[in-house]
C-alpha cells in the first residue's frame, strides 16, 4: 500500500546535482522543461563517453521513499567512462579479465564512501577515480577497472535469486525503454532480520553515500529491481557452527569478547543481537563493556540456530559473527512474556522514547517504521539512541492515522505501538 505523504514534512532538497538544480527552476510537468532536460542529458552523456564506449546515459532512482515516482526529479547518471573521467586512462576493452574480490572487501570499500560522505554527482570523480553516482559507487565497491553504468553492470555480473543474495551483491533496476526514468542500483549489505522483508542497503544518492535499512527490493519500483552477483566475487564457505575461518568473516578474535572485554566490537555485537530479536536481554546499552546481558543475548542467538553445548556457550565465535554480520541464520524467538504498558503487549512505556533515551526498543521502533515506509527521515540507522529522525517518522505515521495536535506529537504511546505492531 502506498504510504501517504504529508507535504509539510517534505523538506526542500539540498541536492545540487544538475537534475535537481534544473528541477528547482522549472515548474512541475513543464513540457518545455522536459525537452530541455533530455537535450542536457544527451549532451552530458556524449561528453562523458569520450575515450570510452558511447552508451546512453541513465537516470538515478527516486530518492524520497513514499513519494510517487512521477513526482521525482530526473537525476541522470554518467555513461561508461575510464577511471578519473575522460582525462583518465582509457577504459579496458569489453571482456577484460575481472579481478577477484572478497565480499568482506566489497562491503569495506562501500563503507569508505559512507564514512567520507561522498557527495552525489554524475560528473564529478572521487579521489579514487570513480564517478560519484550510483553506478560509479558499485564500480568502486567491486573494484572494477572502469566506471560502469546501470546499462552495463549486468555484463560483469550474473542474475541470481532473492534467496541467493549475500553481502556484496547488488539490486539493479535498469529501465531499458527509458533510461532517464528510475534506473538505479544499490549494494546489498545483508538482511536486517529473518523475515527477509528488509535489508541493509549501501547506495550513492543525493546528497551523499549512505547506509540504510531498506524494504525489499526498494522504496519505489520494487518489482523492477533484480538481484545480481559480480562475476569476480570470491567464493566463501558458509559456516553452520562456530568454526568458520576468522579472516573470511571479519571476526575480530575471541579476545575481543568475554569477561573484562571493553571495546567497540562488544557494542557492535550487542547492536546486531538486538536487531535479531535479543534486545530484551539489555536493560541499557548495548555498550562497549562485556556483560552478562551480552552473554545471554549471544547464547539465545546460538540456541536459535540449533547449536548446543560449546557451540552455544554465549561467547561469539567466527560462525556466530559471520551469521550476524551477513544477516543470515534464524532470529531469536520472541519471549513468552514481555513488557506491557497500558494493556498493550510489548509496549515498554513512554520513558523509552524521550530525548536522551538509548535502548533496543528505539531500534525496534525505527526498523518497524522503515518497513512501514517512513524511512526517509533516517540518514543513518535506525539505532538505539532516540533522535529527531525517530520523532519525525513516528509523527508522520501518526498523521496517516488521521491524528492531529497532541495525538501526533511524534512520541509513541500505547495506541501508536499497537498499530505499528499489531
Amino acid at each position: 500500500m502506498e504510504t501517504p505523504v504529508f507535504e509539510e514534512f517534505d523538506a526542500a532538497s539540498d541536492c545540487d546535482c544538475p537534475g535537481c538544480r534544473y528541477r528547482a527552476g522549472v515548474p512541475p510537468h513543464s513540457p518545455t522543461g522536459r525537452r530541455t532536460m533530455i537535450v542536457a542529458t544527451a549532451t552530458a552523456a556524449a561528453l562523458g563517453a569520450s575515450g570510452a564506449a558511447a552508451l546512453p546515459a541513465a537516470a538515478h532512482a527516486p530518492l524520497r521513499p513514499g513519494v510517487p515516482a512521477d513526482d521525482e526529479p530526473d537525476t541522470p547518471q554518467g555513461a561508461r567512462a575510464p577511471l578519473h573521467g575522460p582525462a583518465g586512462r582509457p577504459a579496458p576493452a569489453p571482456g577484460t579479465q575481472l579481478a577477484t574480490i572478497s565480499r568482506t572487501e566489497i562491503i569495506n570499500r562501500a563503507k569508505t564512501w559512507v564514512a567520507a560522505k561522498v557527495p552525489y554527482s554524475m560528473t564529478a570523480y572521487w579521489s579514487d577515480g570513480y564517478r560519484q553516482d550510483c553506478s560509479g559507487y558499485v564500480s568502486m565497491a567491486w573494484k572494477l577497472p572502469t566506471n560502469e553504468w546501470t546499462g552495463s553492470l549486468g555484463t560483469v555480473a550474473d542474475r541470481i535469486t532473492k534467496s541467493e543474495l549475500q553481502p556484496g551483491d547488488i539490486l539493479l533496476f535498469h529501465n531499458a525503454s527509458d533510461p532517464q526514468k528510475g534506473s538505479h542500483v544499490v549494494i546489498f549489505g545483508g538482511w536486517t532480520d529473518g523475515t527477509r522483508t528488509a535489508y541493509t542497503a549501501y547506495e550513492q544518492t543525493p546528497p551523499n553515500a549512505r547506509k540504510l535499512a531498506t524494504p525489499y527490493a526498494y522504496w519505489s519500483n520494487s518489482a523492477k529491481y533484480l538481484p545480481y552477483r559480480y562475476k569476480g566475487v570470491a567464493a566463501s564457505p558458509v559456516s553452520t557452527a562456530g568454526g568458520a575461518p576468522a579472516a573470511a568473516s571479519g571476526y575480530p578474535g575471541a579476545s575481543s569478547f568475554g569477561p573484562g572485554a571493553n571495546n567497540r566490537h562488544v557494542t557492535e555485537l550487542g547492536r546486531m543481537l538486538a536487531a535479531r530479536g535479543a534486545g530484551r536481554f539489555y536493560s541499557s546499552g548495548p555498550g562497549p563493556r562485556w556483560s552478562e546481558a551480552d552473554r545471554r543475548a549471544t547464547e539465545a542467538f546460538q540456541l536459535a540456530q540449533g547449536w548446543r553445548g560449546r557451540e552455544a556457550d554465549g561467547l561469539p565465535g567466527p560462525g556466530t559473527w559471520r551469521l550476524l554480520t551477513e544477516g543470515r541464520g534464524k532470529d531469536v524467538p520472541a519471549a513468552a512474556t514481555g513488557p506491557a504498558s497500558h494493556g498493550v503487549a510489548g509496549y515498554p512505556g513512554r520513558a523509552m522514547f524521550r530525548p536522551g533515551a538509548e535502548n533496543p526498543y528505539v531500534t525496534r521502533l525505527g526498523e518497524r517504521l522503515v518497513r512501514k515506509g517512513f524511512g526517509r527521515y533516517y540518514t543513518t540507522g535506525p539505532g538505539p539512541r532516540w533522535g529527531e529522525a525517530d520523532r519525525r517518522a513516528v509523527q508522520a505515521f501518526q498523521r496517516t492515522q488521521g491524528w492531529r495536535g497532541g495525538a501526533a506529537d511524534g512520541y509513541p504511546g500505547p495506541e501508536t505501538w499497537r498499530r505499528l505492531f499489531p
